[in-house]
């Protein structure tokens, strides 16, 4: 149909939900296990993409185990940048003009002298890889739930010493890994001590919980963003509270398809929450383990869902919106968005 024929790499679009280890393209990862001598799982070489599932325990303990492994073969400088700079070429060809990468620093301090310099390195390849692609790279430092909340705070304020407002910088803390473990309450003095340094509150809720997490994420957290979010369609004033305070929910139908929380890409409630006025980013999440990029997931949309290029732009729109980038930038980001939709379709 020509009122979707419009291409999806050159639509303008920012990328808010993608982890840093996750990032990694495979053959990468495959690259630097040979560099320091480390065996990878058959998922990663023979088996790529894994088949995974986060509905169980043992499921998540299977996708938990394969991040571990891909993330033990990140040892020194080089192999940071390299991260950063392949994440930042791989948006650029997707047509994302603004990325938010999700880092946490803890895994990688120890090869490199510390919390400090570990992110020091990744914002200045940011830096250096922003100039270099055309597309601007920023970081959201992520605390873990699997770690006690006193770590958080320190990564808090280790974020806020770096907060800016544009490529290299710091402009957003969240809060990663399995949402089923831990209390989110627990961590609310972290999200007050970024937020008092200008930092987005982007922590992941309601993908592996449902509404109910949700609601403790908003009424603990003052969530600007919410890592999925997805599930608040469960429940009516949930989702209500959401559209009412501007919370834009980074969807990752990939993610959520590959984790078992939807049978297919079909059943994510896209739809539903682009019905009700919801503001959407869509996310790619790991596409080391997931196999789907960003621009993936506008095919699902287009495809799966049935929405047409003008949908496709809103989706985009949602992304500049809900980011940390620059006013300018995303001025300019949105009217490269209209003129998008302004082309002839082909």
């Amino acid at each position: 149909m020509p009122e979707r024929s419009r291409s999806i790499l050159a639509l303008p679009k920012a990328h808010l939900h993608l982890h840093f280890t996750g990032s990694m393209r495979v053959t990468t990862v495959q690259e630097l296990a040979v560099k320091h001598g480390l065996r990878l799982p058959p998922a990663f070489t023979t088996g790529w993409p894994p088949e995974l599932s986060g509905r169980d325990e043992r499921g998540w303990f299977r996708f938990q185990r394969l991040y571990d492994a891909a993330r033990a073969c990140v040892r020194d400088e080089e192999d940071l940048r390299r991260v950063v700079r392949e994440a930042a070429e791989d948006d650029a060809a997707e047509g994302s003009r603004w990325l938010e990468l999700q880092v946490d620093p803890t895994s990688y301090a120890p090869y490199v002298g510390g919390l400090t310099p570990a992110l020091e390195i990744v914002l200045d390849e940011a830096r250096e890889a922003s100039a270099r692609t055309g597309t601007q790279v920023a970081v959201v430092v992520a605390a873990s739930r699997m770690r006690h909340p006193l770590e958080a705070r320190t990564l808090a304020r280790l974020a806020a010493r770096h907060a800016g407002a544009g490529p290299g910088t710091v402009v957003g803390f969240g809060l990663s890994n399995d949402e089923r473990r831990g209390w989110t309450g627990d961590f609310e003095h972290a999200f007050r001590i970024a937020a008092r340094a200008g930092l987005a509150s982007v922590p992941h809720a309601g993908e592996l919980l449902g509404a109910d997490h949700v609601q403790v994420a908003l009424d603990h957290l003052a969530p600007d963003r919410l890592g999925h979010g997805v599930r608040a369609v469960e429940d009516p004033a949930v989702l209500d509270r959401v559209v009412r305070d501007q919370v834009t929910l980074e969807v990752c139908p990939g993610s959520n398809v590959a984790l078992g929380v939807y049978g297919s890409l079909g059943a994510v409630p896209l739809r539903r929450l682009l019905e009700v006025g919801a503001r959407v980013a869509l996310g790619a999440d790991d596409p080391l383990l997931f196999g789907s990029r960003l621009a993936d997931q506008y095919v699902s949309a287009r495809l799966d869902h049935d929405l047409p290029d003008a949908a496709l732009a809103d989706l985009a729109r949602g992304s500049i919106e809900g980011s940390a980038a620059p006013p300018e930038l995303r001025r300019e980001l949105l009217d490269q968005v209209a003129a998008w939709e302004a082309a002839a379709p082909g």
